[in-house]
C-alpha cells in the first residue's frame, strides 16, 4: 500500500482520483484545509505525512487567471515548485497536472509532449513555468497535461465544467453561442483519475498528455451534450472573433497521448461513451440543469 497525499481534495478531479486509488492509503487535504502557496504549512504537513507520493490536482481557472495573474503564477508556478522542493527533501514522487493551454494551437496537428509550449494566455504561461519549475526543482516527477476536463466533481450549480455550463444555459435560455474554431479533445475525470493511477504504477517519469480518444470543437462538444440532455435547446455556431470572449485560447490544441501508449496503455475511451456515462451518473444523483 503506498501512502499518497492529495492536495486540492475539493476539486473536480480528486473525487475520481480518491475513488481510482481506493486500495491505496490516500491522506487529502482540501484548500481549506491546507493551501499550497503557504510553503511553511506545505513543508510540515508533508513532513509530518511522510507520503510516498504527492499529487497536486488544486487548481485556478482560466479566467480567473486572466483577471488575477498575481493569483495564478502564485498557484500554477511558484506553489509546484515548492512542492517539487519539498518532495526532493522526502524523497516523494509528485503528480502534478498541466494543460493543452501551454501551447498555442498553429502546430497544424496534434501536440506530442516534446513539442515546445508557446501559450496564449495568463493560465497557459503560469503552466508553462510551473512546469519548468518542477523540472528543474525535482527529476522525480510527473507532469500530467490533459484538456477540457468534466466530472462528477463539478455537478450541479455553484461548482464548474463545461458541460454543467452548457446544461445551465441552455435550460435558462434555451440557446446557446458556441465557438467552432476551437478544437481539443475532452477528458472525462474518471478515465483521467484512473490513467494517472497506472502511471504511476509503471514507475514511468516526466510529461504525458492524456485525454478521452476523439476530438471536436467546443461547437460539436455542446451539440453532443444539448442534444442527449436538452434536445430542445438551440446551439448555435460562432467564430471565437464573433464571440469575443476575453482570454484567448489556441485554436487547435488536441494532445496526442504517445507517452501513455509507449508504456503499454490502451488509448482511453471515446470522448462520446465518456460523456454518455457523465449524464448517466448526473442523473443517477439527481442533479438538475
Amino acid at each position: 500500500m503506498t501512502r499518497i497525499v492529495l492536495l486540492g481534495a475539493n476539486g473536480q478531479l480528486a473525487r475520481d482520483l480518491l475513488l481510482a486509488l481506493r486500495e491505496e492509503e490516500v491522506l487529502p487535504f482540501t484548500h481549506e484545509e491546507l493551501d499550497i502557496c503557504d510553503f511553511q504549512s506545505v513543508r510540515s504537513i508533508l513532513q509530518k505525512s511522510a507520503p510516498e507520493v504527492v499529487i497536486n490536482a488544486a487548481a485556478i481557472k482560466a479566467e480567473a487567471c486572466e483577471r488575477f495573474p498575481d493569483m495564478a503564477l502564485l498557484v500554477n508556478a511558484l506553489a509546484p515548485r515548492n512542492l517539487a522542493t519539498v518532495c526532493r527533501d522526502l524523497d516523494a514522487l509528485l503528480v502534478h497536472y498541466s494543460s493543452d493551454y501551454v501551447f498555442g494551437g498553429d502546430k497544424g496537428g496534434p501536440y506530442l509532449e516534446e513539442d515546445t509550449p508557446a501559450p496564449l494566455n495568463v493560465y497557459g504561461v503560469a503552466k508553462v513555468a510551473g512546469e519548468h519549475l518542477v523540472r528543474s526543482a525535482w527529476p522525480r516527477h510527473c507532469i500530467i497535461r490533459t484538456s477540457g476536463l468534466f466530472g462528477v466533481g463539478g455537478m450541479g450549480r455553484g461548482r464548474g465544467n463545461f458541460v454543467e455550463t452548457m446544461l445551465r444555459l441552455g435550460g435558462e435560455r434555451g440557446k446557446v453561442r458556441v465557438v467552432t474554431d476551437q478544437v481539443f479533445s475532452p477528458s472525462y475525470a474518471p478515465d483521467m483519475a484512473e490513467r494517472t493511477r497506472e502511471i504511476i504504477q509503471t514507475g514511468s517519469l516526466g510529461t504525458f498528455h492524456v485525454t478521452n480518444s476523439g476530438t471536436c470543437s467546443w461547437f460539436e462538444f455542446a451539440e453532443a451534450i444539448l442534444g442527449s440532455a436538452l434536445p430542445h435547446v438551440q446551439v448555435e455556431p460562432v467564430t471565437t472573433k464573433e464571440f469575443g470572449a476575453p482570454t484567448r485560447r489556441p485554436a487547435y490544441s488536441v494532445l496526442d497521448n504517445v507517452r501513455t501508449r509507449a508504456l503499454g496503455l490502451p488509448d482511453l475511451r471515446p470522448w462520446q461513451e465518456a460523456l454518455a456515462d457523465y449524464l448517466k451518473a448526473r442523473a443517477g444523483v439527481g442533479v438538475r440543469a
